[in-house]
């Protein structure tokens, strides 16, 4: 099935207009969905928009209204909402570079193509594409999509542009609140060289489709199992560990780099972890005459 076209205008650098097209980079229907049925009759549950004292009304009788408080309402008349003008309606206009690493993760919101409109339109195209591309650099823009102005991020994406919407600041929750309760203190440099170890092992380059929702998967298997008349299938899956179970870190870790085939880099990893042990041995031997270690100083961090 062709793709349509959700925003057609002009992509603009400068003086530099490009006809384009944006394109959802995503599928909204692929996941299994339900209707609301009502048990008794087996009946679809309907919903109508009903007024208390009228029954049901017309779509268009309803306005858009902004609460006031109080059960007050500000009533706005769609015309006066199209009134707005806005160049962003047509024109993507790229007002800033930034290193493609610059935006943190955080930010990133829906991902969107952008292709050129017509065969003219393909050579200022690729042209912006391939400055970006050995710039390294992301164009930063304003669009109006879907009845809001978006903020949007645009880099080389293949023989393409992709566009991804961004949160505007005020949209980011302060981390504080949740990260500051977070004691600031160094990892041991044990653990930390075997849990280095185990990252290293099950590094590899990352290939969505090497990853399947399971979830899905066994929806979609409940449901042809009921409409073939046979009893759901369960598929166990290996038992984690719980909580309770995982009673030495250190322990759990180097298992878990054995099972991946890191015995290795768990030789020379364990070689610091057997001289910690010896220390702290020695040390119990010790008397206890060096005075308590202060309290890990909290600090409050920043997200992104």
């Amino acid at each position: 099935m062709a793709s349509r076209a959700i925003w057609k205008g002009q992509l603009r650098l400068s003086l530099v207009s490009i006809p384009i097209e944006i394109h959802t980079a995503t599928k909204s229907g692929r996941r299994v969905s339900f209707r609301q049925i009502h048990g008794p009759t087996g009946k679809p549950v309907n919903y109508e928009k009903t007024v208390p004292g009228v029954g049901k009304v017309s779509s268009d009788d309803i306005l858009k209204g902004y609460a006031l408080g109080d059960n007050e309402y500000l009533l706005i008349q769609p015309d006066e909402i199209d009134a707005i003008k806005l160049e962003t309606k047509k024109t993507f206009e790229l007002v800033q570079f930034v290193g493609t690493n610059e935006i943190s993760p955080l930010y990133y919101d829906q991902p969107y193509y952008i292709v050129p409109s017509d065969d003219l339109a393909e050579d200022a195209y690729r042209v912006v594409r391939d400055a970006l591309r050995k710039s390294q650099k992301t164009g930063i823009g304003q669009l109006t999509l879907h009845g809001r102005e978006h903020l949007c991020a645009v880099r080389p994406c293949g023989d393409g542009l992709l566009m991804e919407t961004l949160f505007y600041a005020d949209e980011i929750k302060d981390a504080d609140p949740l990260f500051n309760t977070i004691e600031d203190d160094e990892a041991d440099p044990d653990l930390l060289a075997v849990a280095t170890a185990l990252i290293e092992k099950k590094t590899a380059p990352f290939d969505a489709a090497a990853f399947t929702d399971n979830y899905d998967k066994s929806l979609r298997q409940l449901i042809e199992d009921k409409r073939k008349g046979r009893a759901p299938r369960v598929t166990a899956g290996g038992e984690r560990p719980s909580a309770d179970n995982v009673v030495d870190l250190m322990q759990a870790l180097k298992d878990s780099l054995k099972a991946s085939g890191g015995s290795a880099a768990d030789k020379s990893a364990a070689k610091p972890a057997a001289k910690s042990r010896a220390s702290k041995a020695k040390a119990a031997d010790a008397p206890a005459e060096a005075p308590a270690k202060a309290p890990a100083k909290r600090t409050a961090r920043k997200a992104g």
